[in-house]
């Protein structure tokens, strides 16, 4: 009996406890009930309803001002001045028909979608009206013929995308590598003997131009103050300019460098071919070159510090196989817009990440043909500078690779420069980068199987500096996420994974970030740029792939001659510092005098009728990018039919970028 006592004690408490807490929650409960009277309920739905107007609010002035410069910019622009001739605008006609054909199916399935036709319900003999036998037409086409196609191909690009996400990733683990071994190119203590100026080598100093009106004095500034001693170095001003205006401004400018004892000199050439590369090729053939064991190029827009050449040239120093030493870039507009911090954001992956790793573990990497230093010996012994493509500097790095020489990669001596801050300049400039090495991967590949270099070298060259990063990369970036996921929302059966439209993408922008961390608030918009600028890319590739006539075009990237304020204080210090004065005051002097006379003059004779004169410049409309925009946009409908989520979102600020870019809104604005 006392067992039995004994559990029914125990169960009882438990019960009681139950109920008592049970009885107080529910005590509790009513006590708020009534606590919570009618005008509280009011004031939380007026809350609601004033959040939810201020974001209705926000949305219709966004869309408001986003139509008000949209349509300013339309009436402002001339719709024919794309870039292309017609004959050339084969991707911009296929475009624009996928878009057409993608607005009939978008038409076909709204009705489908309201009046919610399903072919599994619908007996043949039950189709009414020729819409609904159109829409079982095009489903059974679709199933049939279009989605295998379609599936196959997204297959492919998917695996293509898995392929280069894989070689970034082993890039950032090999950046990783470097920084936790603290891997870096050292050099001997006390190369050379600072009392005896002999023990320096004799550098020769080149600065290409061509119409650099903004950028040409503090480029030649900041060259002829480089510490070496000055009986062991030259520069050579090489100035392509066609302007008559620019071309006595800049001998005026290396005149007065001159008079300060600085061993400086100007060439122009009266046949100007080849653009920088002949311009190169010409100053190497002076007699007085002979005498000059290394060469050191700057393009116009690079400040170099007074230390570069004291950071560079030792590392030559006891290696004879070392051709090339390559410095970093750092941008002094990176802050600029939105679109030069999106560069920034590349472009230190470019050089933190892919240049440093290749130059630590392969010796070799694509000479940037700028704020480097060549053995002149590694020049002429690779053929010297050619003519042949847009990208100089890759074919000769490509061809000294071949010949054994080897690269060093300097990441923590930077020059100072600038990035466009146009959509038009940077537009132009990523084509040339793009097209460039297609046409020296065809010009190449036979030099290159031939090689004597190691199989792992040549592994290298082809597969992943030519094949991967430079045709697959842009070929999958425009197919798989500007054509085939719009695609798929017309074509479910090919409907592509999350993880390839969202997680992956995303993760690859967060490591391209990781160089630029100030950048992470740009994580999605650097995402949404990429894809953007892959018709630009892709449209580049295929005509150097295919020698297209677009591909030999050259146009100088638009600089602005930007200054920092360092920079500022600097030039103000060595000028109160300096005692001679001919600088400050020889635009005031007789020869200033003359040469103000000459210019005027001169652009009176220049000057036309001003029913001739071209008109202002204005931002351009880009037709391949609204084309674009209106697809994304047309499929970003149709996947909120089906309820797609992310798919719909991503469909949709695609677009949207898109469209910024076609009304050329990112980047500096043109009046």
């Amino acid at each position: 009996m006392a067992p039995n006592n004994t559990v029914v004690v125990t169960v009882e408490k438990p019960m009681k406890s139950v109920l008592g807490v049970t009885g107080m929650e529910s005590s509790l409960f009513l006590e708020k009930q009534k606590a919570v009277s009618p005008k509280q309920l009011t004031w939380v739905f007026l809350l609601k309803v004033q959040r939810t107007l201020a974001c209705l609010s926000w949305m219709t002035m966004a869309s408001k001002t986003m139509f008000v410069a949209a349509k300013k910019r339309i009436a402002l622009s001339d719709l024919n001045n794309d870039d292309e001739p017609k004959t050339r605008g084969k991707l911009y006609r296929f475009i624009k028909a996928f878009l057409a054909l993608s607005i009939v199916a978008l038409v076909i399935e709204l009705v489908a979608h309201f009046k919610s036709w399903n072919l599994n319900l619908i007996q043949p003999w039950e189709v009414q009206g020729l819409v609904q036998w159109t829409y079982m037409a095009w489903l059974s086409f679709r199933a049939d013929y279009i989605a295998p196609v379609v599936i196959m191909l997204s297959r492919f690009c998917t695996v293509l995308f898995l392929i280069q996400s894989l070689d970034r990733l082993v890039l950032c683990f090999g950046c990783f590598w470097i920084k936790y071994k603290k891997l870096k190119p050292t050099i001997e203590p006390n190369v050379y003997d600072t009392e005896d100026p002999a023990s320096f080598p004799k550098v020769l100093v080149q600065i290409p131009m061509c119409n650099e009106r903004e950028v040409y004095a503090q480029s030649i500034a900041a060259v002829c103050q480089l510490d070496w001693p000055k009986d062991r170095i030259l520069i050579q001003v090489l100035d392509d300019s066609s302007d008559g205006t620019v071309q006595l401004l800049i001998k005026d400018e290396v005149s007065s460098w001159s008079q300060k004892g600085v061993n400086i000199v100007y060439r122009h050439r009266l046949i100007r071919t080849g653009y920088k590369a002949g311009n190169l090729k010409s100053a190497m053939s002076c007699d007085y070159v002979k005498d000059y064991e290394f060469v050191a190029i700057f393009d116009a827009d690079f400040q170099p510090n007074s230390d570069f050449l004291k950071q560079t040239v030792p590392h030559f120093k006891g290696k004879p196989d070392v051709g090339l030493v390559q410095a970093r870039w750092s941008f002094i507009n990176k802050d600029e817009n939105l679109l030069t911090r999106l560069q920034n954001i590349n472009l230190c992956f470019h050089f933190e990440v892919e240049q440093q790793v290749n130059g630590v573990f392969l010796n070799f990497f694509g000479f940037n043909g700028t704020a480097g230093v060549w053995r002149i010996k590694a020049l002429e012994e690779s053929g010297g500078w050619l003519e042949r493509t847009t990208v100089e500097d890759m074919d000769i790095a490509v061809r000294a690779h071949l010949n054994g020489w080897k690269f060093v990669f300097l990441n923590d001596v930077k020059v100072i420069c600038e990035v466009p801050e146009s959509y038009e300049a940077y537009k132009k400039q990523q084509h040339r980068w793009h097209s460039g090495p297609m046409q020296l991967f065809r010009l190449c590949l036979p030099s290159i199987i031939t090689s004597k270099i190691s199989m792992w070298k040549k592994a290298n060259l082809i597969f992943l500096f030519f094949l991967l990063r430079k045709l697959i990369l842009p070929f999958y970036s425009f197919t798989l996420f500007c054509i085939i996921l719009p695609l798929t929302m017309f074509i479910p059966e090919a409907e592509l994974p999350l993880w390839v439209i969202c997680y992956v993408p995303i993760f690859m922008s967060f490591l391209n970030i990781l160089p630029a961390p100030k950048s992470f608030p740009f994580l999605v918009p650097y995402l949404l740029f990429e894809n953007t600028m892959s018709v630009t890319k892709f449209n580049a590739m295929v005509s150097g792939l295919f020698q297209l006539g677009s591909a030999y075009e050259w146009v100088v990237t638009k600089k602005t001659g930007r200054s920092s304020e360092s920079d500022l204080l600097a030039l103000a210090e060595r000028e109160s510092k300096s005692s001679n004065e001919e600088k400050i005051l020889r635009r005031y002097s007789e020869s200033g005098l003359e040469l103000l006379s000459k210019l005027k003059e001169q652009e009176v004779k220049i000057e036309v009728p001003s029913k001739n004169k071209k008109k202002n410049k204005t931002n351009k409309l880009y037709k391949k990018e609204l084309v674009l925009a209106f697809l994304l946009l047309t499929a970003s409908a149709r996947s909120l039919l089906s309820a797609h989520g992310v798919h719909f979102y991503f469909l949709l600020f695609q677009g949207l970028s898109f469209l910024v870019m076609g009304l050329d809104l990112i980047g500096e604005q043109i009046s």
